[in-house]
């Protein structure tokens, strides 16, 4: 596992557990607006910074008792060739697992389900269909993210699917993006927010300057979109 960094606990990160996070590095999307360029681009990756994955492991242990589980991010973990292999290994420890993914890999997501390795997974839906090549800097993999919903939406896994509104997704996209993914027990929106560094944070620095719908806006569009997911507690539609 290339894992450039952890988080020892967060209480927000995995619904209802108290858990740690791993970052893991390198992604197959270039979203523009992305905060972690850092876990993206090969030549902002610091290699020699890497974590061991083994060391990890053993602080995860030496934790027992007090975490119920680890969160998977990234980057985009499902491009690690030796996921599946930590994850069994996290749960052996006994463990919960959550997967934040982009959607992409439909294939191994499946395999993961069908070997009982996740507990949760987070997928994002970065735009609408139409929009999805613009939004992620790369190929349209909408197709790929759909099959990944379709494969959570047949199985006992619980998931959410979520998306950063970022600076020119309005209403009617964010109403594409509900039409399109279809029935789901959660959706999220996220406020996009500029890094503190003023978009040197960002994988394109000049999006900071972009406008995006911020928070109140996002709620208002939630409101008219809470009834397409009963099952969600209104007002929760919103993080951020």
């Amino acid at each position: 596992m290339r894992l450039a960094a952890w988080h020892p606990t967060t209480l927000t990160d995995f619904p209802d557990k108290v858990a740690a996070v791993l970052f893991t590095a390198g992604c197959n999307l270039r979203c523009p607006f992305c905060h972690n360029p850092e876990l993206v681009l090969p030549a902002r990756i610091d290699e020699a910074a890497l974590l061991n994955g083994e060391e990890i492991l053993i602080a995860l242990k030496d934790r027992e008792g007090f975490l119920d589980g680890v969160v998977i991010t990234g980057g985009e973990p499902t491009l690690q060739p030796d996921l599946a292999e930590y994850v069994g290994r996290l749960k052996r420890v006994g463990l919960a697992v959550k997967l934040d993914t982009n959607g992409t890999r439909p294939d191994l997501v499946g395999r993961m389900i069908d070997d009982g390795l996740l507990d949760y997974v987070a997928i994002d839906a970065k735009a609408p269909p139409a929009r999805y090549a613009e939004l992620t800097g790369v190929d349209d993999r909408s197709a790929d993210v759909l099959k990944t919903i379709d494969r959570l939406r047949r199985s006992t896994v619980d998931f959410e699917v979520r998306t950063t509104v970022a600076p020119g997704l309005g209403t009617s996209d964010i109403e594409a993006i509900v039409d399109w993914i279809g029935e789901v027990p959660r959706y999220v929106l996220h406020p996009f927010r500029v890094p503190i560094d003023q978009g040197k944070g960002l994988l394109d620095p000049t999006w900071a300057d972009r406008e995006a719908l911020d928070p109140s806006e996002l709620r208002v569009i939630w409101e008219g979109l809470a009834d397409r997911f009963p099952k969600w507690s209104s007002g929760r539609g919103v993080r951020g």
